[in-house]
């Protein structure tokens, strides 16, 4: 069932379409879920581990291999009945999770079902959103994909702070399980909200090979490789400056700060999506996208005079306010491609999104060998606005 198009979008219309509420909450579910996963889990390798190093690969572990599902096994989003395919990898989720909360496995099998689950996640993530055109048409689709964005940072924020206070009164074990049972909701909500329906297939080839002929469709294409790259390049360049925050902060006396900038980003995050998906009008949010992909990058560009502890939260939060650009490009990106594959679509600027911040992030710790933090961050500014420039046709 999906919703009439209408003018303009309220909280009520897109959460009146019943498919949608069960999509939100299995977002929701997932990213608190995962959220108390990854400290727990890190908590407990090292607890036993004593590695520091040994932690954060298990932090990082499940990101690693998103942009090899994203390339191979991503066309399961167009060929699989939604219902079987999240309950599937919900039940996935729970039986991963329920391993590590009972400790009888070795580190590198720990590795080896973090890459497993990483593997099909940006499956399930296209699948979700995938069906977003489908039930929210029009303007609704921008404030559905808004309110996905502010509640998975909201999520994961609210995720790692239950976790840090059930870590403190439960086992990292006990801790897990709880996590699991986040997984199994997940799964049992999939299988009794969501129509058992067909999807329209992309192709009758192979998976593998399916996958490839859409990628290669997508990326061959003139307006939507132009889309991709105005979802993936602003981001990516302008979240490259967090990686570099930590020393930033250190270099003002006060290495914990950090965290502190981070969470003025998250803010500035939620508040552009609150803004400019609900509160700006569709004519005036298409106006507004490339001044706001050149916010990406345009505070970031003061860090160059050594801003203090509160201005540099400032700068962040105006930063990512400006991410929420992305909003009308992924509205464009999926009017642009046929029904039958716009669950490939999404996953591709999901893979590519996340792939584009981990290698901006990277490419700034390592230009912070030999640069000071303020000014790889101006640098990161800098790139941020022009490649926005570079993309001015697909974001004017």
């Amino acid at each position: 069932m999906s919703a009439p198009p209408v003018a303009s979008a309220r909280y009520r219309d897109v959460f009146g379409v019943p498919e949608f509420r069960v999509l939100f909450a299995l977002q929701t579910l997932q990213a608190g879920g995962e959220a108390i996963r990854i400290i727990a889990l890190s908590v407990l390798t090292y607890e036993e581990t004593g590695s520091s190093l040994a932690a954060a690969v298990v932090f990082g572990a499940g990101m690693l291999p998103y942009v090899v599902g994203g390339a191979f096994l991503l066309s399961l989003a167009d060929r699989v009945p939604g219902r079987r395919l999240l309950t599937a990898f919900h039940l996935l989720r729970f039986a991963v999770i329920a391993v590590f909360a009972l400790d009888v496995v070795p580190l590198s099998v720990t590795i080896l079902l973090l890459v497993i689950v990483g593997l099909f996640a940006p499956v399930g993530s296209a699948a979700v959103q995938g069906r977003l055109p489908v039930l929210l048409p029009g303007d609704r689709y921008v404030l559905g994909r808004s309110l996905f964005t502010m509640t998975a940072a909201c999520s994961q924020v609210a995720g790692q702070g239950a976790g840090g206070l059930l870590l403190s009164v439960l086992t990292p074990s006990g801790t897990l399980w709880l996590a699991a049972g986040t997984a199994a909701l997940a799964a049992l909500i999939a299988h009794l909200g969501l129509p058992d329906t067909i999807m329209k297939r992309g192709g009758s080839s192979g998976m593998l090979r399916e996958t490839w002929r859409v990628n290669r469709v997508l990326l061959g294409g003139r307006t939507t490789r132009g889309l991709l790259l105005a979802v993936w390049l602003p981001i990516a360049m302008s979240v490259g400056a967090e990686g570099v925050l930590v020393p930033y902060a250190t270099g003002l006396g006060q290495a914990g700060s950090a965290g502190l900038i981070l969470a003025a980003a998250a803010v500035g995050m939620g508040l552009g999506n609150l803004v400019v998906g609900r509160l700006v009008p569709a004519g005036l949010r298409s106006r507004l996208t490339l001044p706001l992909a050149l916010l990406t990058g345009m505070p970031l560009l003061f860090f160059v005079l050594g801003p203090g502890l509160v201005a540099a939260c400032l700068l962040m939060l105006a930063t990512t306010c400006g991410l929420s650009y992305e909003l009308t490009v992924q509205r464009r990106l999926a009017d642009a491609v046929p029904e039958e594959i716009q669950g490939q679509t999404m996953g591709l600027a999901n893979t590519g999104l996340m792939t584009g911040q981990a290698l901006g992030i990277a490419a700034a710790g390592a230009l912070a060998e030999f640069a000071a933090p303020g000014r790889v961050i101006a640098i990161c500014g800098a790139a941020a606005i022009a490649v926005s420039l570079a993309l001015y046709r697909y974001l004017r």
